[in-house]
């Protein structure tokens, strides 16, 4: 709103442009991965957050998660995991990255799980993944 220079990156040529990554199958669904802002790149892999927050998210003591990346000096960036407990749940780090191995390839699981009591979000029910990426000095 009232922010010219991001409409015009946002309205190109009459056609919207989302951010949205995604991927059309061979039946011609599509299925989205991600917000393109929000993708990591770590070591010239694209790793897409929502799935690392779905892996998280089918752990019984893990109430909601949030992942976004930290600049690495080699790898370019790595994955790190907000996580909020289940009411009256504990786990350790060791036993989240077990459960991601179980569901998510290796380069993909966190690099480090921080435990929150709830993630930032806007009046909407939206993750703030920037607020977290304050957190961890990585802003925009």
């Amino acid at each position: 709103w009232n922010n010219p220079e991001a409409t015009a990156n946002t309205i190109r040529d009459g056609w919207l442009w989302t951010g949205d990554r995604g991927a059309m199958d061979g039946d011609g669904f599509l299925t989205l991965h991600d917000r393109s802002k929000d993708v990591i790149i770590s070591g010239g892999t694209n790793i897409y957050p929502r799935e690392v927050e779905e892996a998280l998210l089918l752990h019984p003591a893990v109430h909601e998660a949030a992942v976004v990346g930290r600049a690495h000096a080699d790898w370019g960036e790595e994955v790190v995991a907000f996580v909020v407990p289940a009411a009256g749940c504990e786990f350790t780090a060791k036993q989240l990255d077990s459960h991601c191995l179980d569901h998510i390839a290796r380069f993909k699981r966190p690099k480090d799980y921080v435990v929150v009591a709830e993630l930032p979000k806007n009046n909407y029910g939206k993750v703030l993944k920037t607020a977290l990426r304050e957190q961890l000095g990585e802003a925009e």
